[in-house]
């Protein structure tokens, strides 16, 4: 279809809705409309509903395991498989867009939305998300990466202002969709609802259209979130191509008037328009269905319960275990707590599945076990002194009591955040109750984002985090315990000794409508690194019911700083030493030892999960490249190396280095180029340049000529710019000779790295 064949109205329909989840069709021109759905973790479709936002009125669906458990797998192909089996669903529904993954960081345990999001760590997030983008769109569905940018926290989401600096923005916030983006091209990016320092994010033309489409390449279509344009002209302006949902009579209206009084060109109109309907041609290519009714396509549910099985297994994390787990088959084992039967399997909001079905963990365990005795312990609702003396003494007669815990939906949903990273009272009480009376005790945890456990984690034998882990947690959960499945989740966010510890402390979530990023770059382990603070289970930890051992690592190294291509190429081999198969994490992070810029104390830059038979080896590689050893810097605007010593350790978690070598760095001068308005330390660090200044000014010593000779006062006035500096007494030179010897060198040296 030809733009110039629409009116201008036409044009102006078509960047926002028709209605909650389908984009504007122009029946006179044969153009169908497109529908979209919510689907991190599974499709929320919406076909036969009058009330378009409620949550209870979407078709059946697998509800996958969200991304707090997923993604606690670290296997980037049981994701994609994952997002090839929400791809098929979608298809079947008819859905072109899949809005989905979310990868904004977990800078907070408070945040209400953490279950949607992958991890604390950028590379990590971008890695995994990757995973997901691509096994959606494998199958001819489109994703929408989200949300765009810095959206951190459910508290006034809609109003407040992140305000943040560029260097964290671009080492913390951002680099997880720039990897998505560069590398999949997803069909569609979603802008977040805050402002990011100001400037709300739809209408943010360095972000939309600077950085997202001038420098990263996207050649996608920037939706926004439901609700989340405050001015569709400018938002038009700064490169968000459709509004939803639409605000009919109001921002169709705006555009228009817009365009015809100049305030808008149509140049930037027709920019959205051409992206509309290149994504619509995108999905009926694929879908071949163009108002969400049924597709072609066929879905196997029993397949995809299955999977959803496997991958929650994957991502459940062994945080303890004294050796009384895996369970054997003749253990005699009771089952205690509620969430043991009311499976809280997914988060409540906008990503809220109905679900084909619900494997609940006392009925995974009845499987293998046969009639399994319960108890309750307590209501979803609170405590029950009955209740809880119900299970204290069915303790004392099994052998093994497995006790379930966690966060119900009222303590943990989009929309709001937490204000504590505590479980109920009543739910501690009963696993202290339970463990005094049975040191056996299991525990298995519920919930989305972590919880604080120092309090009670030495009491039972065992403890299982097995997340929010879709609609077959229950099966998973079973599938771990009796050892039918090794464990090998690793955490995706560092487990702290106290909220207070957590790097973002006093500056979450926001306060009078501005969220501090005080913290800067020293977001999750990070800021635990840097500030010396002992966790309670460091980012990446997880154990296993096999043992491994790691050996001879090598390390290779090929191009130069000064390229753009320095690559390091990262080998050790693997050997599985226990009696079990089982499934290890190869993290791989990366240390500046002596840096002039604030770096964190290490950082992950590449990891692989590996899959042994007893007394298997395997040897394994990862990849390097220049950006793992590079920090923004402000001052030259760009990614930046430093010269010197890195090191390269592998990690079982981020604070157990196993193996480490280390390399030296040759990389140039970071810096702007030197003025008149350098300060007078940065004069003498630039050897030409002092060259010069000796051979011109100084004497038989060597050194620098009059104040800038006297180590003393460079300590004092070192920070002095040199326009400054120079008319203090004790200079033999005028402004005229400097700038002189500066164009000089100036002449013959390349411009620092960054120009």
């Amino acid at each position: 279809m030809m733009l110039s064949e629409l009116t201008l109205q036409e044009k102006a329909a078509l960047v926002i809705g028709k209605d909650f989840w389908h984009t504007r069709d122009v029946e006179r021109l044969g153009l169908p409309s497109i529908m979209v759905s919510d689907g991190p973790h599974g499709m929320r479709t919406q076909l036969h509903v009058d009330v378009e936002t409620n949550v209870g009125g979407s078709e059946p669906a697998t509800c996958f395991p969200t991304a707090s458990s997923v993604h606690a797998g670290w296997d980037r192909e049981m994701v994609r498989r994952v997002g090839e089996a929400i791809a098929e669903e979608a298809r079947a529904l008819g859905v072109g867009v899949v809005l989905g993954p979310g990868v904004n960081i977990k800078r907070s345990p408070l945040c209400g939305r953490n279950f949607e999001y992958i991890s604390e760590d950028p590379y990590l997030a971008g890695e995994m998300g990757l995973a997901l983008v691509q096994g959606i769109q494998s199958r001819g569905v489109g994703a929408s990466l989200k949300h765009f940018a810095a959206n951190n926290q459910e508290t006034d989401r809609i109003r407040m202002s992140s305000d943040v600096d560029e260097r964290t923005l671009r080492e913390i916030y951002l680099p997880a969709f720039e990897r998505i983006v560069t590398a999949a091209q997803p069909w569609t990016v979603m802008c977040s609802y805050n402002k990011i320092n100001g400037v709300w994010a739809s209408q943010n033309h360095w972000l939309l259209t600077e950085v997202l489409r001038d420098e990263w390449g996207f050649d996608g279509l920037v939706v926004s979130d439901w609700g989340a344009v405050a001015d569709r002209v400018a938002a038009v302006k700064a490169g968000l191509d459709l509004e939803m949902p639409p605000a009919l009579d109001h921002s169709e209206l705006a555009v228009v008037a817009a365009v015809e009084s100049g305030e808008l060109t149509m140049e930037d109109l027709y920019a959205c328009v051409r992206r509309v309907l290149e994504l619509v041609a995108r999905a009926e290519a694929s879908t071949g269905s163009a108002i969400g009714g049924a597709g072609s396509v066929t879905v196997d549910f029993d397949a995809h319960h299955a999977l959803a099985r496997e991958a929650a297994a994957q991502g459940i994390v062994l945080l303890e275990n004294d050796g009384v787990l895996p369970l054997s088959p003749q253990a005699r084992i009771g089952v205690i707590g509620e969430f043991a039967r009311t499976t809280r399997f997914q988060g409540g909001g906008s990503s809220q599945v109905n679900a084909t079905r619900v494997t609940s963990a006392l009925e995974a365990l009845s499987e293998t076990y046969g009639e399994v005795p319960f108890a309750p312990g307590f209501t979803l609702d609170g405590p029950d002194e009955a209740l809880a003396r119900e299970a204290v003494e069915l303790a004392r007669r099994v052998e093994v009591p497995i006790v379930c815990i966690g966060l119900t939906d009222a303590e943990e949903s989009e929309g709001f955040d937490r204000t504590h990273m505590d479980l109920a009272p009543h739910q501690v009480d009963l696993v202290t109750q339970v463990s005094a009376v049975n040191p056996r005790t299991v525990v298995v945890l519920s919930n989305g984002s972590v919880v604080s456990m120092a309090e009670w984690k030495d009491a039972p034998a065992a403890i299982l985090e097995a997340w929010l882990g879709g609609q077959a947690v229950g099966g998973a959960v079973a599938d771990v315990l009796t050892g039918k499945v090794n464990p090998s989740g690793r955490l995706n966010e560092t487990i702290p000794m106290r909220l207070e510890d957590n790097p973002s402390y006093g500056n979450f979530p926001s306060h009078e409508g501005h969220a501090r990023y005080g913290e800067g770059i020293m977001v999750g382990y990070r800021g635990y690194d840097a500030r010396k603070l002992d966790v309670l289970y460091p980012f990446g930890h997880g154990l296993s019911y096999t043992s491994f051992a790691w050996s001879g690592l090598r390390l290779e190294t090929a191009g130069s700083v000064a390229g753009g291509d320095l690559a390091a190429r990262v080998r050790l081999t693997v050997t599985n030493t226990g009696e079990r198969a089982g499934a290890d994490v190869v993290q791989v992070y990366v240390r500046d030892v002596a840096s002039e810029a604030q770096r964190p104390v290490r950082e992950l830059k590449g990891f692989t999960k590996v899959f042994l038979e007893p007394g298997e080896s395997r040897t394994v590689e990862l990849a390097l490249d220049q950006r793992a050893f590079s920090f923004w810097s402000q001052v030259t605007n760009g990614w930046e190396v430093e010269a010197g010593e890195f090191v390269i350790e592998a990690c079982r978690n981020a604070r157990e280095v196993v193996l480490e070598q280390s390399l030296q760095v040759e990389a140039p001068r970071i810096g702007l180029p030197l003025s008149m308005s350098s300060t007078a330390a940065e004069w003498l660090a630039d050897e030409q340049l002092m060259e010069r200044v000796i051979a011109r000014w100084g004497d038989d010593s060597g050194r620098p000529p009059g104040l800038f000779g006297n180590e003393e006062m460079m300590t004092l006035v070192g920070n002095f710019p040199m326009d400054r500096l120079l008319f203090f007494p004790g200079n033999p030179f005028s402004y005229a000779e400097l700038e002189e010897v500066l164009g000089e060198v100036s002449a013959q040296s390349p411009a620092p790295a960054g120009f």
